[in-house]
């Protein structure tokens, strides 16, 4: 008997592995996964306004350094006011390949949670304010559902203000 795309269970990643370990409460959203459809395309699939879709951006300052910074689905990140809020001289986003070695996540499917390295993690200030945000699972075509809460609390995420 074939499994409907709502009903299959997609959880087992090392987001979601972190996720319970921290006792984080989420919801699963499996979508189907587009090449560069990023945010727009998994909100329009999962009848969610993009703004409250988070994508998460492996970048890194002028010494290689890498960081993560969480922002709207809708928005672009400044990178100018984001060096300046970390103290940086300067943040670029991480070429793919160099991205996925930081994370151990393929582009597109980059989760905060369950990184291979840790880094420091930036959050665009408005997201918190939102009452609850889609956030990749860990795997292409998966979103999670959490309060923001669990970005500045378990994941030890630092509000920025660095959106375009």
């Amino acid at each position: 008997m074939a499994v409907s795309k709502k009903e299959r269970h997609v959880s087992q990643t090392p987001a979601t592995q972190w996720l319970r370990e921290k006792g984080v409460v989420f919801t699963e959203h499996p979508y189907d996964y587009v090449d560069h459809g990023g945010t727009a395309e998994s909100a329009r699939q999962l009848g969610m306004d993009e703004h409250a879709v988070i994508k998460t951006l492996v970048m890194q300052d002028e010494r290689a350094q890498p960081l993560i910074v969480l922002m709207h689905g809708d928005c672009q990140v400044s990178t100018k006011n984001l060096a300046r809020a970390i103290g940086a001289k300067s943040v670029e986003p991480c070429k793919p390949e160099v991205a996925q070695r930081h994370s151990g996540f393929l582009v597109g499917g980059t989760s905060p949670f369950g990184i291979r390295k840790a880094m420091p993690v930036y959050v665009e200030a408005s997201v918190l304010a939102l009452a609850r945000i889609l956030i990749n699972g860990g795997r292409r075509g998966f979103l999670v559902g959490i309060e923001p809460s669990v970005l500045s609390g378990p994941l030890g995420a630092r509000a920025v203000n660095c959106a375009l």
